[in-house]
């Protein structure tokens, strides 16, 4: 047999064992690492992608909370994982660009420890407050914590994530000075500013919305180009106080770095179609 057919031949085997692989591809309940907190808005679109991919592949889909150091545990521990197809992490944008760019020693490093699988979503937010706090927009906000230049403190979820990076860009365009306290995860420092702890916070708006709803925390704006269809009465932060400021975050999914190819491919179309069905879109 000449070389050229050997190697033919090898290719074709090993694209119909991929293929295979593929097709065998899932026998067992799927862990996806959530490197934040229980009721965070990317663990609520986490939960609902993954119980529409249950659905569809026929096997579990577990999310496993581990939240702390703004996702720079949980992302570890992806990172180490074993790379067969059974442990994903379901990240927000700030673990991937702006936590790496914080801590000068990093125990992973994104670029090598983790392959792409596929973007979920985008996250909206919005600034609140206690409810009984006397600002009723951002203008307002602004002009309280300009009265009180490093009195007034916001919450996050750490050093460096998405709350804390979307606090510190409104009060450098606004030149305001806040005190920043970082809390375990998203959820607690939203719980934070209803139980007084603190005056303000930016929030993804699925992490907030129930607390809005119940009358714990007051929202004084949304960081959307336009006003949200659920909440029309509250204005834009750029509409309200502080002209062209927007911001949002986004949630994907990654793999440990050397999973195999023919699996991630699978698992970004199943989230895909996951995305595609009108149930998960309207949750």
């Amino acid at each position: 047999m000449t070389p050229t057919r050997r190697t033919t031949l090898a290719l074709l085997a090993a694209l119909c064992a991929g293929a295979a692989h593929a097709q065998a591809w899932p026998t067992k309940p799927i862990r996806m690492i959530v490197p934040l907190a229980a009721g965070s808005a990317v663990d609520n679109a986490a939960r609902i992608v993954a119980q529409k991919m249950s659905q569809n592949l026929g096997q579990s889909i577990v999310i496993d909370n581990r939240p702390g150091a703004a996702g720079l545990i949980g992302a570890g521990d992806v990172a180490k994982a074993a790379p067969d197809g059974y442990t994903f992490g379901g990240f927000n944008d700030s673990i991937m660009t702006m936590v790496p760019n914080l801590n000068p020693k990093m125990p992973w490093d994104i670029l090598k420890d983790f392959d792409p699988v596929s973007l979920v979503a985008t996250v909206e937010w919005g600034l609140v407050v206690p409810t009984d706090a006397p600002e009723k927009s951002a203008a307002d906000f602004i002009a309280t914590a300009k009265k009180a230049p490093g009195k007034i403190n916001y919450s996050s979820g750490g050093n460096g994530s998405p709350q804390h990076i979307a606090m510190a860009l409104f009060a450098s365009q606004a030149g305001l000075q806040m005190k920043h306290v970082p809390y375990k995860g998203a959820t607690q420092a939203a719980m934070g500013v209803a139980g007084k702890e603190v005056d303000a916070a930016f929030q993804g708006i699925a992490t907030v919305t129930s607390l809005v709803k119940a009358g714990k925390v007051r929202l004084i704006g949304v960081t959307t180009p336009r006003r949200m269809p659920q909440f029309p009465d509250v204005p834009t932060v750029s509409e309200s106080g502080l002209a062209g400021f927007e911001f949002n975050s986004w949630f994907a999914i990654m793999a440990p770095a050397g999973t195999p190819k023919d699996i991630t491919q699978r698992l970004a179309a199943e989230v895909q179609k996951a995305l595609a069905d009108p149930e998960a879109a309207t949750s």
